[in-house]
């Protein structure tokens, strides 16, 4: 499915809405640098824009990019390699909203980067800020064997009908939208602003309906809260005025005057789930009469909403939170084809991952990618676990795509494996955090790969280095929290273990404390979380199942807790010093522009 932005142009043409977007930023810009318009303002402006400040200050700039649903082109890819080595440091990082960010930009080139952007549809409007970020979705839409409907065209029509939204730009904070094709919920729309699942219902005449259940009022950060459902079914027709609704209500009732109580969970807390759904459903009711007012969208339509199905040949290979995964290969290819290839579904093709280890990826990976997606004809997505995936292969091209990955480096069995680890950017850029996110994710796959636990299945492990939860800690097996810990009368750099996170079933749970580490020592309390769970599981059985018969975070925790011990400094410096820093660990918070504060 072509991903397309505002209406169709050429190739290398800019759409007129995007270009007068450029045209804006590249005269407010000049204004702001002759002085003319003050810090504040300009800073507004420039979030709504997708331009975030980086910690170090100066006129260094993060620029996210826009990648609704996780869906890219060739040209597109092809265009992210030149932004990594024309304006950044000759990558980008995948998000684990499926955005692609591009650090150490200079102010004084995001024109031109908004440009390139822009002439193979892409933008990064909207991407932060107070607004509708992206638009996100399971990045096995249209190949999943067990999806109800393929939500592509959904996502796809919901980022054009909210993109430049009156309604969309300054609202009290940021509006997350997500989609799910099946109760799996690979696509994780339980802890979304707005989360949309495809479901079934039948009918009185015996028939089924295909539609969708929407959840509300989701949400992660330093209090997380569950989405809650609106009803038990909404009808295609109705799901695009029910996510404006949404959104109107927020815009109406959220709180404009506290940026830490604004998100929609927290007018949940104030109202009550009854009276929020009720102002909701009231809103929709009403919205006929807006010219926003659409039922199915003419993109729908256009390309179909039609699962994939279900092949009558194979069994659907297991997917979703919990997926145990098993190595039953000792060469290369045979392991990547266990851990990285789904099967399953009616059209006969395949899809396989491509492990980007940490998020990151290179121009040249980039430009690569867009290779063997032209030569072998696919579709390509990034994912919520910052990887690939290609879709529409036949099992002839398997191998050849897995030489080519190794060549890459991209070709490692991580999906659903334990040395996926996924991280938030960290204080390597961001202005919030208060510890190397990053660098504890690698130490950690480095400890994994040591004790030869790396390939163990069904664990997933997320970090963040702040609160915000932008790697998603809340919802990991295992996951961890950057804080700042005092020993000795000095600063250290610690984490905040979490245990038993879990997404699926339109059900989420939150990761409870197991017990707070020396950032040091959290890469060793993992490796006998995970070496525990592999010797002890039981066949099939799941973390979260595993973590309860054991007696949950609290016992494991206590168990880990003689690994909660900070040395002197005169003992052992390194316990003072944070992953990929050279000096005594200081934590440095600026303004949250990260947050969207």
């Amino acid at each position: 499915m072509s991903q397309t932005i505002d209406v169709e142009v050429g190739p290398g043409a800019i759409s007129p809405a995007a270009l007068a977007d450029i045209e804006k930023f590249e005269a407010l810009l000049e204004q702001y640098l002759a002085g003319e318009i003050e810090e504040d303002r300009f800073r507004i402006f420039r979030l709504n824009n997708g331009i975030y400040g980086q910690r170090q200050g100066g006129h260094n700039q993060m620029i996210r990019v826009k990648v609704p649903y996780g869906s890219l082109q060739p040209e597109q890819l092809d265009m992210l390699a030149h932004i990594g080595e024309e304006y950044s440091r000759g990558w980008g990082h995948i998000t684990t909203r499926q955005n692609i960010q591009f650090h150490f930009v200079q102010l004084e080139r995001v024109p031109a980067v908004m440009r390139d952007l822009a002439s193979v549809g892409l933008t990064t409007r909207e991407a932060c800020g107070d607004t509708v970020r992206n638009v996100t979705g399971c990045h096995l839409a249209g190949a999943c064997p067990y999806e109800v409907l393929d939500i592509s065209p959904w996502a796809e029509a919901t980022f054009r009908h909210f993109l430049r939204n009156p309604y969309a730009q300054r609202l009290p904070r940021k509006f997350k939208i997500n989609f799910s094709g099946c109760v799996t919920d690979c696509g994780q729309a339980m802890f979304n602003d707005v989360g949309v699942i495809a479901v079934n219902r039948p009918n009185p005449d015996g028939t089924v309906e295909a539609g969708f259940r929407v959840f509300f009022a989701g949400g992660l950060g330093a209090n997380p809260h569950p989405a809650v459902a609106l009803e038990e079914f909404t009808p295609r027709e109705e799901l695009i005025p029910t996510i404006e609704a949404a959104l109107r209500t927020f815009d109406h009732y959220g709180n404009r005057d506290n940026k830490l109580r604004a998100r929609m969970k927290w007018l949940l807390d104030t109202m009550g789930a009854d009276e929020l759904r009720r102002r909701i459903l009231k809103e929709r009711r009403l919205l006929l009469a807006a010219t926003t007012w659409t039922r199915v969208p003419e993109y729908v339509q256009e390309h179909g909403d039609a699962p994939a199905g279900t092949s009558g040949t194979m069994s659907p290979t297991p997917m979703g939170w919990g997926t145990n995964v098993v190595l039953r290969s000792r060469d290369a290819y045979g392991r990547w084809e266990d851990a990285n290839v789904v099967r399953g579904n009616a059209k006969g093709t395949v899809s396989a991952y491509a492990y980007a280890r940490l998020g990151d990826v290179t121009s040249d990976q980039f430009r690569a990618v867009a290779s063997i997606q032209r030569e072998l004809g696919l579709e390509v997505r990034v994912t919520n676990r910052q990887n690939f995936v290609f879709r529409g292969l036949s099992e002839e091209q398997l191998r050849p795509l897995h030489d080519r990955l190794s060549v890459l480096g991209m070709a490692e069995p991580g999906a659903e494996l334990a040395r996926d680890v996924v991280s938030c950017p960290g204080a390597d850029t961001c202005n919030l955090a208060v510890t190397q996110s990053r660098g504890l994710a690698d130490a950690i796959g480095a400890a994994l790969e040591e004790a030869g636990l790396a390939d163990v299945g069904g664990v997933r492990i997320n970090i963040s280095g702040c609160t915000n939860s932008c790697g998603q800690h809340h919802v990991a097996d295992i996951g961890f929290v950057g804080l700042e810990r005092r020993a000795h009368k000095r600063a250290a750099p610690g984490y905040q273990m979490l245990l038993g996170g879990h997404v699926g079933m339109e059900a989420i749970q939150f990761g409870r404390k197991a017990t707070r580490l020396p950032a040091k020592n959290a890469g060793v309390a993992t490796v006998r979380v995970i070496g525990r769970f592999a010797a002890e599981r039981e066949a099939g059985e799941s973390f979260t199942t595993w973590l309860a018969r054991v007696g949950g975070a609290e016992a494991i925790g206590a168990e880990l807790a003689e690994l909660d011990i900070f040395p002197t400094f005169e003992e052992d410096p390194s316990f003072y010093v944070d992953y990929d820093e050279t000096g005594p660990y200081v934590a440095e918070v600026g303004v949250g522009e990260c947050a969207g504060s």
